[in-house]
């Protein structure tokens, strides 16, 4: 009789967790062969935000290669982060420090008019030196992936161009319980943060603003409606196992009271 008291209270928890699984959708699941169609691969320059570290490398027609080195600074830094590459640091103003040529306003510029504005005060208005060939380069593109994927984290990159289908599958993929038809993607433009949602599963993902990836972006992958069904099931169970051991432990107690 006890057997079929626990069979008539778990049964029908086990026909609830049952139903037919939703279809989930895979990675372009949509798109089509394009092949020959030669469609234009567009890449968006990237802003300069806070928080970025810049390496600003300076060469000349010098002849004397310590009049060059003055501008740039030492491979890697000072005894605050031995082993770390040097560059200037965008401040909460916006701001590098340059060690020869004083404040700089980065925020918002592309790399290119950084390295414009650079060259103009080398040679603007005494030419410090002659005919400058200035790069500018990031040292910390990173962004964090979070959520469903196979392991969650920050991804720092040596290039300065990152999909989102690179930046999942550097976290693992999307497991059995990500949606890939509605991935987030926390972005900062002009001291704003906005959000996006990219659908990985369309044939309109390439033309998604949220397709190539900005330095700082956080991506994160929502569980699907079975998993949270399965995490709501579960926290059911655990509380039924926990209520029937208390149930088991009055009995338990009772019983050797009456026997007494």
């Amino acid at each position: 009789m006890k057997f079929f008291r626990i069979l008539l209270l778990t049964l029908p928890i086990y026909l609830f967790s049952c139903k037919t699984q939703q279809k989930v959708p895979y990675y372009l699941e949509r798109i089509t062969d394009t092949t020959g169609k030669g469609s234009e691969v567009k890449f968006e320059e990237l802003r300069i935000q806070k928080g970025d570290l810049l390496s600003i490398q300076v060469y000349s027609l010098s002849t004397k290669p310590e009049v060059d080195m003055l501008y740039n600074l030492p491979a890697t830094a000072g005894a605050a982060g031995q082993g770390m590459p040097a560059g200037y640091l965008v401040g909460s103003d916006g701001n590098i420090d340059h060690h020869r040529l004083g404040t700089i306003h980065a925020e918002g510029m592309t790399k290119q008019e950084l390295a414009a504005e650079v060259r103009k005060r080398l040679t603007q208005p005494v030419e410090l030196l002659a005919n400058p060939t200035v790069i500018v380069r990031y040292l910390n593109f990173h962004v964090t992936v979070l959520g469903q994927v196979g392991h969650e984290g920050q991804i720092s990159v040596p290039g300065e161009r990152l999909t989102i289908l690179e930046a999942v599958g550097l976290a693992g993929g999307i497991t059995d319980y990500g949606r890939k038809d509605q991935v987030k993607v926390l972005r900062e433009v002009n001291g704003k943060r906005e959000t996006g949602i990219v659908n990985l599963s369309s044939d309109s993902l390439f033309i998604s603003p949220y397709y190539t990836l900005m330095q700082n972006d956080v991506v994160m992958v929502s569980p699907t409606s079975q998993r949270m069904k399965e995490a709501d099931q579960q926290r059911v169970f655990q509380k039924i196992s926990f209520g029937l051991t208390l149930v088991a432990a009055a009995a338990t107690l009772a019983n050797i009271f009456i026997r007494n």
